[in-house]
């Protein structure tokens, strides 16, 4: 998912210094957070992640809303 030109829901924590969005929307779709992706050595297993859902640094998953 590119974040270029997206459109930022409202702020609902942070995580790591970075913050988290309640949503993200860009041309290709609207994402609603769903959770924080466990690290293994380091990085984020993409085995992780459910249809429809996309990881974003540092971490965090999202669902394509439908």
């Amino acid at each position: 998912m590119s974040t270029d030109n997206a459109y930022y829901g409202p702020r609902i924590g942070s995580y790591m210094g970075r913050p988290i969005f309640e949503s993200i929307s860009n041309p290709d779709g609207t994402f609603v957070f769903d959770r924080i992706a466990q690290s293994v050595d380091d990085g984020y297993p993409l085995d992780q992640l459910g249809k429809n859902e996309v990881l974003l640094n540092p971490g965090l998953i999202y669902r394509r809303q439908r």
